[in-house]
């Protein structure tokens, strides 16, 4: 992408489930467009190991301490108001509203059955049915404190401008429709 191009790049907002293919997008997304890719996940993840835990223990634990996603948040909006930018996250949408950025705000969505097929793929475990049922139990988790925090509901449709179902798409494919809903540079 050329300079002037990359200038006009608004901030893209990747959100969706476990397993969807968010991260291998915004991969594929920040190589394309020669940005940088922040993921709230991994930071998540970070500081869920800093406190000797696993994912669904510190979601839990996020329920009862609202200061976990408001660290997060003031992190993820400071990097989406500088733009040019991947952000990946289930709240991407609202820090990229937060920020004030100009943004390309994208949803991916895939049948949980797929989505824990992969989870289980990616994470080397045998048991897709207890991956399941871990997606469900984190999900639940995380929709009662995004909607207990923030009042809205991060799966919901109608916050995106792009909403892309990922079980019959190679990421290239998903990746192409994102770039194909990026403004053209002046």
């Amino acid at each position: 992408m050329s300079a002037a191009a990359s200038d006009n790049l608004p901030l893209i907002t990747v959100a969706g489930g476990p397993g969807t293919g968010t991260t291998t997008l915004c991969k594929l997304l920040a190589k394309r467009l020669g940005v940088p890719h922040v993921y709230a996940g991994q930071i998540f993840r970070d500081m869920a190991r800093e406190r000797g835990m696993d994912v669904v223990q510190f979601n839990h634990y996020s329920e009862k301490h609202p200061e976990v996603d408001h660290e997060l948040d003031y992190r993820m909006i400071e990097v989406a108001r500088k733009g040019h930018v991947v952000l990946e996250g289930r709240m991407s949408v609202w820090h990229a509203r937060l920020s004030g950025a100009r943004a390309v705000r994208v949803l991916l969505v895939a049948p949980e059955e797929v989505r824990a097929r992969r989870v289980a793929q990616r994470e080397n475990k045998s048991d897709v049915e207890a991956v399941l049922a871990e997606n469900r139990e984190r999900e639940t988790s995380e929709s009662l404190r995004y909607r207990t925090l923030y009042g809205m509901d991060p799966a919901d449709p109608a916050h995106y401008d792009l909403v892309i179902d990922t079980a019959d798409l190679t990421p290239d494919e998903i990746a192409d429709r994102v770039v194909a809903a990026l403004p053209k540079a002046r």
